[in-house]
């Protein structure tokens, strides 16, 4: 059977990681490599493309492509150990992809103006011409920009120029190409902890100085992160609503993030992934909407308010960074396909969007009122909560000593696809929990019908630690 772009990337991946490729080794030339595998040049080079653009291997001309001189892997004993160890994410993956209930971070589609959108996507279709068809500019279709520089500034409280947008396909290439245009080899890079379970992975492929600073009831600790990392060069935080724990980022902090920032030259991603969903007093506006001395990177996506599978997210670079971010796009970045972002300019421009937003922040507001009510009915000696403000899901913290992870297990059995919150920690002190989103429950009995199917054995397993 003929071997595939990502077979050949884990293959060879497998071999670095295990520590049988060793940092400078030399990789086949492409087309050799073809001619071995018997597939076409361009499978091979699609595999070493993600190889490269995740650090493993790098292209030095004349001299062939290598494992990266400066790769610092802790290697693996064995094939069967690495083997375990991606186990657990694809097992995750699983989780984020799957079909199941109390999936994280998925929009109500039950509620999505649809006609709206296929209206929208005619009418986009219809008016494409033909200039439109060749090479779009690769920062972004520039009515899209225009209409997201006016609705961040009327939402986050934003202002910036269509010119410091640049229109990307989602989280994981904002952060890439934050990196690769900004940072210099071992910058220092902090995260939350914990942090954002997929962002956690990317970053420990491509920052190889990874640091963690702890989050508590105020957001990121801001103490912890000045004494121990004050001397980092970026450090990446969910402030509106920390992912996972929901909490935000308390005004005293964010002016000390702030301040470091402004001292030390240092970047501050803020990631907005659902800050438009605030129940209990008026939107926050983001960290951005602070800063005054362009140190602050936002970044954003239309997964959680739109649709995943829109795959449009968006950067917004300070001004002097433009130039160095367009160098960089240009050598790693093809540009977004155009339908899409017409059809999602013209929601924006329209006043869609924002009527969109507001029925959802009533809508999740209830939606969580009756999760919460359905776990305290069945589950109020297991859980306990710390109601936040917003966001779109519900950590529920075990009252006793129970490991998360078999619990989690169980639920997923059931087709619910809750995640460990300890699993989303880095370092050895953990808190214990389920993390559930709850934006497509809709009704009470339909939250009850759902969390009774793992009751029996949850109770079980509970009444066997204790």
């Amino acid at each position: 059977m003929q071997m595939g772009y990502r077979g050949i990337y884990e293959q060879y991946r497998q071999l670095i990681i295990t520590g049988l490729l060793k940092p400078g080794d030399k990789l086949p030339a492409i087309r050799v490599l073809a001619e071995e595998l018997k597939v076409a040049r361009k499978t091979v080079e699609s595999a070493y493309a993600i190889l490269v653009g995740e650090g493993y291997i790098v292209s030095q001309g004349a001299r062939g492509t290598r494992v990266n001189p400066d790769l610092k892997v802790s290697a693996v004993s064995s094939p069967v150990e690495a083997k375990v160890a991606d186990a657990g994410i694809n097992e995750i993956l699983d989780l984020r992809d799957g079909s199941g209930d109390l999936r994280l971070g998925i929009p109500a589609l039950d509620e999505f103006p649809f006609k709206k959108w296929l209206l929208l996507s005619g009418k986009a279709a219809r008016s494409l011409r033909p200039e439109e068809m060749t090479n779009q500019p690769l920062m972004g279709y520039a009515p899209l920009r225009e209409a997201l520089a006016s609705y961040l500034q009327i939402s986050r409280g934003i202002t910036c120029t269509p010119e410091q947008l640049f229109v990307t396909n989602g989280y994981r290439t904002n952060i890439r190409l934050i990196l690769q245009s900004l940072a210099q080899h071992n910058d220092k890079v902090v995260m939350e902890d914990p942090g954002y379970f997929f962002g956690q992975k990317l970053l420990k492929r491509i920052a190889s100085n990874l640091h963690y600073s702890p989050v508590n009831q105020q957001g990121l600790d801001t103490c912890y992160f000045k004494k121990h990392h004050h001397d980092a060069r970026f450090v990446i935080i969910t402030p509106t609503h920390q992912s996972p724990l929901a909490v935000s980022l308390s005004l005293p902090r964010k002016h000390e993030l702030l301040a470091w920032a402004s001292e030390n030259q240092g970047w501050i991603v803020e990631d907005d992934y659902d800050g438009e969903f605030h129940y209990t007093r008026k939107v926050i506006p983001a960290l951005k909407s602070l800063d005054i001395n362009e140190r602050v990177i936002y970044i954003g996506t239309f997964s959680k308010t739109i649709m995943p599978a829109l795959r449009i997210g968006y950067i917004v670079m300070p001004p002097d960074t433009i130039q160095r971010f367009r160098e960089t796009g240009e050598i790693i970045e093809a540009g977004q396909p155009l339908l899409p972002q017409k059809i999602l300019s013209m929601f924006l421009s329209e006043g869609h969007f924002f009527k969109h937003i507001k029925r959802m922040r009533t809508l999740y507001q209830q939606r969580r009122e009756i999760m919460l009510g359905a776990l305290h009915a069945l589950y109020s000696d297991i859980f306990y909560y710390e109601l936040t403000d917003g966001g779109m899901h519900i950590v529920a913290f075990l009252r006793k000593g129970v490991q998360d992870v078999p619990l989690a297990a169980i639920w997923q059995k059931h087709n619910l696809q809750v995640f460990p919150l300890s699993s989303w920690y880095s370092q050895s002190q953990k808190r214990y929990g389920l993390v559930l989103g709850y934006t497509n429950i809709r009704s009470e009995a339909h939250a009850i019908t759902l969390l009774e199917k793992p009751l029996r054995e949850t109770l079980v397993l509970i009444n066997s630690a204790t």
